[in-house]
């Protein structure tokens, strides 16, 4: 029997927690819709399947929309397995938007804890606002814990700021995901005595289902062919309505159902290492060269953390990487970086500075924007 799918705007994140601690109750199912932001090209079923509690819309950096279907028991296995990795629940300060997996997450271990989430201010991330929301943070002995989660320039921009960072450090885990998360951040990160816990998974994993490289407790992770495959209780049902993506995303081996996760990337003494997207790859005067990898280079680059690597048509190489970034960079300087460890034909063709890169809500690049100011004739 269908249950019916309720769309709620995002913009009072505590009505999407009522309308989430409803659907994990076995009420209407949940779909959270950023107000303004594009539509999907068709418009969500006034139904889902009796199991499906939460849909998230995922237009993505690059790919096309879909709508992940999650279940109650998937949201759930992800809270009670974050809980067993952090040490045990905790009060949750709320500084991503409430459309995105992560902040939905924060919303759902909330739920689980009994606790209500402090608020950061929707909008653009202000980091003195985040100082205020943290001092409103107060804890008790059933959940004695302070947590929050951030992406990467989040946490740039936290630790830009003084009294934030003070802050920050106060918390007994800082989740960071979204997006790799480049050594010099976690170093800046660390140094300011801020316990900063990497995570990696996507929406089709009920969110991060991977802490500091170690699949939580009921997760597993293999590699087919180079790609990252997950599995585990906290898989999702399929992307409502379109079977055949389904199919090709989710799969059946070993008695197991294995999410694809599109991640090209090695699992070493048991730790999940990410290299990059399986499609994020240009061909370079005949030579393959992944733009994760040259970009993670670039971020390791003094003042360069929040630089994204993209791609431009070339009459001569066919494609090039480009480095788009806020803060000036010597050309030369990056090419050789790149060029020592990746050979020549990953030596990006230009650096292209700008006042501020285009983000999407969730705090990611918009890496269609990007490629634009790269290569406007596309």
């Amino acid at each position: 029997m269908p249950r019916p799918l309720v769309a709620l705007g995002t913009s009072d994140p505590s009505a999407v927690l009522r309308g989430l601690e409803a659907a994990l109750a076995g009420g209407p199912a949940l779909l959270p819709v950023a107000e303004g932001a594009p539509a999907l090209p068709t418009p969500p079923p006034a139904d889902v399947p009796r199991r499906v509690a939460l849909v998230v819309e995922t237009s993505g950096s690059t790919g096309t929309g879909k709508r992940v279907a999650l279940s109650s028991e998937a949201l759930l296995a992800g809270a009670a397995a974050a809980d067993a990795a952090l040490g045990g629940p905790g009060h949750w300060l709320l500084a991503l938007p409430t459309h995105y997996i992560a902040g939905l997450n924060v919303l759902t271990r909330s739920i689980t804890a009994g606790t209500t989430p402090v608020l950061v201010p929707p909008g653009h991330f202000d980091p003195a606002l985040f100082a205020d929301a943290a001092d409103r943070l107060v804890t008790d002995r059933s959940a004695p814990n302070r947590y929050t989660s951030l992406v990467p320039v989040q946490l740039a921009r936290v630790l830009d700021d003084e009294r934030a960072t003070a802050a920050l450090s106060g918390f007994d885990a800082v989740l960071v995901g979204g997006q790799a998360t480049p050594e010099a951040l976690r170093e800046r990160a660390r140094s300011a005595g801020v316990r900063i816990v990497t995570t990696y998974g996507a929406s089709e994993t009920s969110g991060g289902c991977v802490y500091d490289g170690v699949p939580l407790g009921p997760v597993h992770a293999t590699v087919d062919d180079g790609e990252l495959l997950l599995a585990g209780p906290v898989l999702a049902e399929g992307y409502l309505g379109d079977a055949e993506r389904t199919t090709e995303a989710f799969t059946e081996a070993d008695g197991q159902r294995w999410y694809r996760t599109g991640d090209s990337g090695a699992i070493v003494d048991g730790r999940v290492r990410v290299t990059g997207r399986l499609d994020d790859v240009v061909i370079s005067g005949g030579e393959k060269v992944p733009l994760g990898a040259v970009e993670r280079i670039v971020r390791g680059l003094p003042g360069q953390d929040g630089a994204v690597v993209t791609r431009r048509r070339s009459g001569e190489w066919g494609e090039v990487p480009v480095v788009v970034t806020e803060r000036p960079l010597d050309l030369d300087t990056v090419r050789e970086a790149v060029g020592t460890v990746l050979g020549r034909a990953a030596r990006p063709a230009e650096v292209v500075v700008v006042d501020r890169l285009p983000m999407l809500a969730s705090g990611k690049p918009d890496r269609r924007a990007v490629h634009a100011l790269a290569d406007p004739t596309t």
